[in-house]
């Protein structure tokens, strides 16, 4: 790409950063949270197949259509409505969770492309934290098909460090697809007494009725977390 060619490219994106600050002539209220973004419709079906979706289908009352947006933080918004704008993203200096939980909502507004890009940066600059924070990035990473860089990744550190998961106190919380991956593992160093320890905690989180003490379950209770899982 030449160098003017890039600073066309610059320029294009600052201006429509400017439209996305000076809400000039907007026709779209999103609500986040307790905040609302004055935007702009045209911008928002191109560039989100989520918005595409809701736009096409919304009522517009005053000329002004509203979408109130769930399991989505304003501060993730901020960062994603930006890219949306200007197809640009600055990741350096965010915190490694705050980059992580783009993830899922960048999934909801169907953004394929900084998917993508999001699971790389992570993946090749943040591998300690992918790594201190495995429970949790392992049972994100089977909550949706478009994370399967993610699924890769730990993958390997599983069949590397088995019991990494294991020492992890997130484990009750992964998600019931994760562990059944889990638990279709050929893997015979993770599935010792502990990993099976750990699995009958997480069925108890599941079900905080179950009896804490084992001695307790009955054969029902056993059969169900085989059933379950």
């Amino acid at each position: 790409m030449s160098q003017i060619t890039t600073k066309l490219l610059v320029r294009f994106s600052n201006d429509f950063a400017q439209l996305l600050e000076s809400k000039y002539d907007y026709n779209v209220i999103v609500k986040v949270g307790q905040k609302s973004f004055k935007l702009h419709l045209l911008v928002l079906y191109q560039r989100s197949s989520f918005f595409r979706q809701e736009l096409t289908t919304a009522t517009k009352k005053n000329n002004i259509i509203e979408i109130t947006l769930t399991d989505i933080t304003v501060e993730a918004f901020k960062i994603l409505i930006k890219y949306i704008y200007t197809g640009t993203i600055l990741l350096e200096g965010d915190k490694e969770s705050t980059i992580f939980d783009l993830l899922v909502p960048s999934s909801k507004l169907g953004l394929a492309e900084l998917i993508e890009y999001i699971q790389s940066y992570l993946i090749d600059n943040k591998a300690s934290w992918l790594k201190l924070k495995f429970a949790k990035v392992y049972s994100t990473s089977f909550q949706d098909n478009n994370f399967k860089a993610l699924q890769i990744f730990c993958t390997d550190i599983l069949a590397k460090h088995p019991n990494i998961i294991l020492a992890s106190d997130e484990f009750t919380s992964i998600q019931k697809n994760a562990l059944i991956n889990l638990l279709k593992r050929d893997d015979y160093k993770l599935k010792n007494q502990k990993f099976w320890d750990k699995v009958i905690q997480w069925r108890k989180e599941q079900t905080p009725d179950l009896p804490y003490d084992l001695k307790q379950w009955t054969e029902k209770n056993f059969l169900d977390l085989k059933n379950y899982t």
